[in-house]
């Protein structure tokens, strides 16, 4: 038995992202529009970076809180009450190394191997990668599409549960449909998990990017204290911190500690002087907020009209999140359609056959950048539309 034969059966079938795959083929494309990744364009703004900087050169680089510093923590209850009308003691938040880590603690806290979760499809990719190496089973519940729209059917993933279902993956505003879910459709899913005694992972990363107007509807608008809903978040879309790694759970105080637990044996806790960014990010980054949501709100509508202008393309502006999801008509293999993009029109795609069922015959684009670069991504597909 070789090295590679010699290791577990899960890390070997880890999937390769099959994002990561075309932008290991065009990142060094030269003029390259990289729409690919889920983040903007922009950098961390100073008014976070500089605490975090600070606290770094005053040596705030020892050990702290494994479940976060107190004051982010109380900061994050603060932002909870703001955003939802629902006040929450310290000991519901837990600090991570990112959202990523925060699903990861989630899935660990709520399966054991061989235990099942119902996703909803299209999805990203990372979280049923997640739960397989921790020796889960992923299952699709896959929204239904008509004329560009998403929808769900609350009883498709009533006829997903079986008797190994342990929880619901819910990610709402959705990456990468942009699907977002009425209030309605979250009392139908609730209703779902007290039923049959399932957690509820709620994804709603997103939830400032509603276009709308204000928030998107949440689990926090209908949940009661003793449901089974663990909440994961992040500071990377919001506060363009991204390469931070710096995320956030809420979940009930009883099982805080078991959580807290997993951070221990994984990273010990966020370093201390990112925690005072993202507390800066917190205390005075509403307006930065509000203004990539404008930013994102013109981006959207300039890129989907380029597209759907070409009379190839089905898709409309999505309700929630930052990217559009479309089918051009003809395209069948994805990601030979997102490689010959980056080749010869110079814009960066994420192909749909990275997000489970129901999405191999679309294309994920992020529009979070500045608008002249929309603009020229835009138009760079519309002619590469036009002479296919």
């Amino acid at each position: 038995m070789n090295q590679f034969e010699s290791l577990s059966r899960r890390a070997i079938e880890a999937p390769e992202s099959g994002i990561v795959a075309v932008v290991n083929h065009g990142r060094l494309k030269p003029g390259l529009i990289p729409l690919w990744a889920g983040e903007g364009d922009e950098k961390t703004p100073e008014f976070i970076a500089r605490p975090a900087a600070e606290a770094l050169l005053a040596g705030e680089t020892f050990y702290t809180w494994q479940r976060g510093i107190p004051e982010l923590r109380q900061a994050l209850a603060d932002y909870h009450a703001r955003l939802f009308g629902r006040q929450l003691p310290l000991d519901a938040f837990c600090v991570t190394g990112s959202g990523m880590q925060a699903i990861k603690i989630a899935v660990e806290a709520v399966t054991n191997p061989g235990d099942e979760v119902i996703q909803i499809t299209p999805a990203w990719p990372n979280f049923a990668a997640a739960l397989g190496m921790s020796g889960g089973v992923s299952v699709a519940a896959p929204l239904d599409y008509a004329n560009g729209r998403w929808s769900i059917d609350p009883d498709r993933i009533a006829n997903a549960i079986t008797p190994r279902t342990r929880a619901l993956f819910i990610n709402t505003p959705s990456n990468p449909t942009g699907w977002t879910a009425t209030r309605e459709d979250l009392v139908a899913i609730l209703d779902l998990a007290r039923k049959h005694g399932l957690w509820i992972i709620a994804d709603e990363i997103y939830t400032r990017f509603f276009y709308a107007g204000g928030r998107a509807p949440s689990f926090m608008d209908i949940m009661d204290d003793d449901d089974r809903i663990i909440f994961v978040n992040t500071f990377s879309k919001n506060w363009s911190m991204t390469g931070w790694r710096v995320g956030w759970i809420v979940a009930p105080p009883s099982i805080i500690q078991v959580l807290e637990n997993s951070v221990q044996y994984q990273t010990s806790g966020v370093a201390q002087f990112m925690q005072k960014g993202a507390l800066a990010a917190l205390e005075h980054g509403e307006d930065y907020v509000e203004a990539q949501i404008a930013k994102a709100t013109k981006a959207r509508d300039l890129f989907c009209d380029a597209l759907t202008g070409t009379n190839r393309v089905v898709t409309q502006k999505p309700d929630g999140a930052f990217y559009a999801f479309f089918r051009i008509d003809g395209v069948t293999d994805t990601k030979a359609a997102a490689i010959d993009i980056v080749d010869r029109a110079g814009v960066g795609l994420a192909p749909g056959t990275a997000f489970a069922e129901g999405g191999s015959t679309f294309l994920r684009a992020c529009f979070l950048r500045r608008l002249d670069h929309v603009e020229e991504a835009a138009g760079r597909l519309a002619d590469y539309i036009s002479s296919l």
